[in-house]
Order: C-alpha cells, then sequence, then structure tokens
C-alpha cells in the first residue's frame, strides 16, 4: 500500500462493493415481502401513523422527530414502498455485476449513496421491526463502499482503513460488550446454553448444542481471541509504508482470515439475517494480494473526496471509540442522524431458559372444548419434530419479533395486533407465517400458550423422533375473540 492509492486492494475492493450490494439486494427483499404486513397502511404498527405524528409535531414547532427518510417529503403508501424496494433490488443487482464501477468513480458512488439512502429511508420507520445491528451496518458499510471507486483504478487507502475501522468496532465492540456482560462469557460457559436459546436455530444447532463442554468453553475462548484480540492485527498493513516486505500485509490478512473463520462458524450453527456474512463481507478488506509496488493513481478530485470522508470519520469516530472504553458501553447504538460510525455489539448476556409463546386457533364455538390448532412459523421453534431451517442472511423479522417477547415484561402492541390479523384471517399476515392451518377461514378464537423448549439428547431423538421437548407453562392469553380484541 503506498500513498493515497491502495495499489494492493483491489480484489478487496471488488469483494467489498460486490459483497454488500449483494446484501443490499436481500435487505430490499426482505422489506418487499415483509413491510407492507408488518409496517403497512394495514400493518401492524402501521408507519403512516408513525409519518402523521412526526409530522403533527413538526408543524407545531418541534424538530423532526424521526432519522432522515424518502416519505417526510413524499406521503407513505405500500405501492411506493414496494417501488422503492424494487428500484434498491436492481441497483443492487447492477452493482454486484459490477456494471456501475465499469465507469467513472463518481457513477458507483451514486448507486451505493442511492442504497444507503433509499434503505435508511425505510429503517427509519421500520420501529421495532428494524431496531437490530445489521441494519445500521449495512447502512453505514453501503455508505463507505460509495467511495470504493471504479474499476479502473486503485481504492483510496483512507477508505480502506475505514473498512479496518468498521471491522475493528464491529469484532472488538461485540467482545467488550460480552466481557462487560453476564458472567457465562467470563467462565466460558455461555455457549453451553446459547446454541439452543438463540432467537432462530439453524439446522446444526442441535448438533453444535450436544457437543462437549469442554468444546463450548473453547467456542468461548476462542470467540474471546477473535474479538478482543485479533482485530488489532487488522491494522498491520498500514506498517507497509514503513516496514518492507510482505509481513505486514500476510498478518493483515491472517487476521481477516480469522475473523472469516469464526463467523462462518455462526452462519453454520444459527441464523442471525445478514450480521455474519456482513462481517465476512467487511473482513475481506484485510486482504491485499501483492502486486508489486504498482503505479496506479487517483484523480486529484477523487483524493479530495474520499479525504473529505475521511475527515468526516474522524470527528464521527470519537463517540463509538469513546463507547468502547466506557463503563457502560452502548450496543448498536447510533451517536449521528445519519447512522454513520456507529457502535455494535451482540448478546452481552445469554438467556438459559428457550421460552416460546405458541399462538393456537380454533373454529369450535365452545373454547373450553374446542380443538386447538397451532400457527406455525417459517423460522422460530414451533412443531418438536422439524428440522430448524436455514434463512439467514435472509431476515425473517417477526420470528425474530416472537423471540423477544418472553424477555420482556408485557405483550407488545404489535402482538396485539397480531392476533388480531389471525382472527381476521389476513392474506398479508397469514404469509408471514408458514402454514394457514384454516385456510382461508376465519377461526373464532385465538390462544396463546408459554412453553420452554429444549433440544432433545440423541437417545431422546431415536426413541421419540423429536427434536425438540417442550414442556407447558402456562396459557399466557386466554381464548379470545375478534370482538373482545377491536
Amino acid at each position: 500500500m503506498q500513498g493515497f492509492a491502495a495499489v494492493d486492494f483491489g480484489f478487496a475492493r471488488e469483494v467489498l462493493q460486490r459483497g454488500i450490494a449483494a446484501l443490499f439486494v436481500v435487505a430490499f427483499t426482505s422489506t418487499l415481502n415483509q413491510f407492507p404486513a408488518l409496517l403497512g397502511e394495514h400493518g401492524l404498527l402501521p408507519a403512516p401513523r408513525l409519518l402523521d405524528w412526526a409530522r403533527a409535531r413538526t408543524q407545531a414547532g418541534a424538530r423532526w422527530m424521526l432519522r432522515p427518510t424518502l416519505f417526510r417529503w413524499v406521503r407513505y403508501t405500500d405501492r411506493r414502498l414496494r417501488a422503492l424496494c424494487v428500484g434498491g433490488i436492481v441497483v443492487a443487482v447492477l452493482l454486484v455485476a459490477g456494471v456501475p464501477q465499469l465507469g467513472p468513480p463518481w457513477v458507483p458512488a451514486l448507486c451505493f449513496l442511492a442504497l444507503w439512502l433509499g434503505y435508511m429511508s425505510i429503517t427509519s420507520i421500520g420501529q421495532t421491526f428494524y431496531g437490530f445491528g445489521w441494519e445500521m451496518l449495512l447502512l453505514e458499510a453501503g455508505f463507505l463502499a460509495a467511495f470504493l471507486g471504479s474499476s479502473d483504478q486503485p481504492p483510496a487507502t483512507a477508505v480502506i482503513v475505514l473498512f479496518w475501522w468498521l471491522l475493528f468496532r464491529l469484532e472488538f465492540g461485540a467482545g467488550m460488550i460480552k466481557i462487560r456482560g453476564g458472567r457465562e462469557w467470563r467462565d466460558l460457559t455461555a455457549l453451553m446454553y446459547h446454541h439452543e436459546t438463540q432467537p432462530m436455530p439453524g439446522p446444526l444447532s442441535r448438533q453444535a448444542h450436544l457437543l462437549p463442554a469442554w468444546f463450548h468453553r473453547l467456542e468461548v475462548l476462542g470467540n474471546h481471541v477473535a474479538q478482543l484480540v485479533v482485530p488489532f492485527f487488522v491494522f498491520a498493513p498500514i506498517l507497509g509504508l514503513w516496514v518492507p516486505g510482505p509481513v505486514p500485509a500476510i498478518v493483515g490478512a491472517v487476521a481477516a482470515s480469522v475473523v472469516i473463520a469464526t463467523q462462518l462458524w455462526l452462519v453454520l450453527t444459527g441464523n442471525f439475517a445478514w450480521l455474519n456474512w456482513a462481517t465476512i463481507v467487511i473482513a475481506f478488506s484485510g486482504y491485499g494480494i501483492p502486486t508489486g509496488r504498482g503505479s496506479g493513481t487517483l484523480p486529484v478530485w477523487w483524493i479530495v473526496v474520499t479525504s473529505a470522508v475521511t475527515v468526516l470519520f474522524v470527528v464521527l469516530s470519537w463517540w463509538p471509540l469513546r463507547n468502547l472504553f466506557a463503563r457502560r458501553q452502548l450496543m448498536n447504538a447510533s451517536f449521528n442522524t445519519w447512522q454513520l460510525a456507529n457502535a455494535y455489539g451482540a448478546f452481552g448476556t445469554v438467556t438459559k431458559k428457550r421460552i416460546e409463546y405458541v399462538i393456537e386457533g380454533t373454529e369450535d364455538e365452545n373454547p373450553d372444548a374446542a380443538t386447538w390448532t397451532e400457527y406455525v412459523f417459517k423460522g422460530k421453534p414451533g412443531p418438536v419434530r422439524r428440522i430448524p431451517r436455514q434463512y439467514a442472511p435472509y431476515h425473517l423479522r417477526l420470528d425474530w419479533l416472537m423471540w423477544f417477547l418472553p424477555l420482556g415484561r408485557s405483550l407488545d402492541d404489535w402482538f396485539r395486533m397480531l392476533l388480531v390479523r389471525l382472527l381476521e384471517a389476513d392474506a398479508a399476515t397469514l404469509r408471514l407465517l408458514d402454514d394457514d392451518p384454516f385456510d382461508g377461514r376465519r377461526p373464532r378464537y385465538v390462544r396463546v400458550i408459554s412453553y420452554r423448549y429444549r433440544f432433545a439428547t440423541r437417545a431422546q431423538l431415536r426413541r421419540s423422533g423429536r427434536r425438540w421437548e417442550r414442556d407447558r407453562r402456562h396459557v399466557l392469553v386466554a381464548p379470545v375473540s375478534l370482538g373482545a380484541l377491536i
């Protein structure tokens, strides 16, 4: 790496641009399929209602209370939301194919900035269904990708370093959250529980959970090394400015490889939307493939632009840097309106028991003597014989929110509306589920039962064919009809 041009990081730039664009395809597709039912005009938490509230406050003299969104100026409709998603998918697919990168650097820059602004317009009104760390991670990565340049020139050194800084905040922040969090991370027992109690297990989660205790302790220890030690070595290629030879680049590539390996294990054993895949893509910024000293040059105007972006991030980075070493470290926090230079982290504590809320419905007139049928979700545990499915990097937002319900003190408003939509046999809502047990008919009643779920042991699976063992705890919501809820 020399001067303003990172001449050995052309491969890294290709992976970053195409990988981040591919994640935008997933994000916009997830929104296209789920946003109208969850947050649309007739959604569980209607975004138009939130926008009307924000506009009323603004007209009364208060400041605009939401993050930037195109729907502040263009009135929200489900049709416009779908148009935004389709447009985002088209632009992102072109970037995956590398078409805008064939032009001057301002062409891919405008494309990525359009994705950034378009997706931020969605997350800004997404409320609790978009309150996940990987949303802001994708936005920040998309903004930085806008300044990686075109295929006919090397990427700017400063932008590659900004990706290292993003990877450092992502990994080291997560590591510090764990060390400061539950004791299970310090006594190395966290992963004796986590594979079973994580929000949405995958096909191999049960096998991972049944591994011996010594392996789980090694998992936690390896996680601490990968997140608390390795991220510092990502910056090693900077030494290449002063230390001759390939060693700095090799150290940086090894550090990136360790991060990728740990993230691939998480991909195999869970469903964390695009969090792991985004980390893997960003980690490729550490691969400097030597091509000699090179003579790659950048246009002066592009050096000015990327330098200005770097100065902006240096200023904005004070808050996340201070947060990394704060006693009360914030997790997945943004310190500015545009969600740049954020703080990241996940699973500071690990739940020890898996509690699932199972929704059941019946067409019988007498709920006390009724036959109840369970609503089955696509990703969250339900039928005890079903193998958990792999959905990541696709994000099942309703399934994830269902996992959070037992962790709260009361049922959220969106959950009450979910019961209403099920009683109405609302087609859009039912498409979010794996199956409609009533084939479009309205049930007379629904109820909610709380269960304790455990992965079946190998002996239990051989004996019963069940991959989950579950114990009924109590009736959380007694049988209720549509008239009682509206």
